[in-house]
């Protein structure tokens, strides 16, 4: 069964400084039908305004990543870590017993726009720790190239969660079949462009729900960016 959700089925939350669309109920957007999918809990997509960013925070439990778009996420924390995030970068918090950080757009005149993605973890009470590694667009270009799994398999960052993201681009004839496990789930967001899931068309924002399912297909990709979650049954 694949369940198709629409950009613009999604919260939605102008601030000014941050605009973010919400794919499950996050702060002050809540639906009962969507509190996540599987493990996977949190898709923001945010758009930061020059000079502007979130705050130091705290966070516990939960495995944290960003996936930034365009422009450059400035990451300080507790741990000690000072990073820029780039697009294509991927980072990896793993907030465990708990950390405090910080994200901010330092850049005049340029929208950061980033994904910010939750995973509730296996294991909690864990010493919280970082991680944060580059994966080419060649690497992703006609495929789809693992950034995130549990035992850091193929260079990917490592999560303490039963899940594996993947990232992939298509373009025209380019296409992807991937086997999948009809007891686990499978979560596919379309970051940008227009590409096919299963035969079903999707645009920008737009998402797939699949459970007991035993193949995804991908094709017919026009400028198309997706992200694919393995997630546990």
């Amino acid at each position: 069964m694949m369940t198709l959700r629409t950009s613009s089925e999604r919260g939605y939350a102008d601030h000014g400084w941050l605009k973010s669309f919400h794919s499950f109920s996050f702060a002050g957007y809540y639906d009962s039908a969507h509190m996540g999918f599987g493990n996977l809990r949190v898709i923001n997509e945010d758009r930061i305004a020059a000079g502007r960013g979130f705050g130091t925070h705290g966070h516990k439990d939960m495995e944290i990543i960003s996936y930034v778009l365009s422009g450059e996420l400035a990451h300080k924390d507790s741990m000690g870590n000072i990073k820029g995030i780039p697009p294509g970068d991927v980072q990896r918090m793993s907030a465990g017993t708990g950390v405090q950080h910080s994200e901010f757009n330092h850049a005049e005149g340029q929208t950061t726009h980033f994904l910010q993605i939750w995973i509730e973890p296996n294991v909690s009470g864990i010493a919280p720790s970082y991680e944060q590694k580059t994966f080419a667009d060649a690497d992703k270009r006609g495929t789809l190239r693992l950034v995130a799994s549990p035992d850091g398999a193929q260079g990917s960052v490592t999560i303490h969660a039963d899940a594996r993201m993947y990232a992939g681009l298509l373009d025209g004839d380019e296409a992807i079949t991937l086997a999948l496990d009809p007891a686990r789930k499978t979560y596919v967001h379309l970051v940008r462009g227009q590409l096919e899931v299963n035969g079903q068309q999707l645009q920008a924002g737009d998402a797939a729900a699949l459970q007991a399912e035993s193949r995804l297909q991908l094709a017919h990709g026009q400028s198309a960016e997706v992200l694919v979650f393995d997630l546990a049954p």
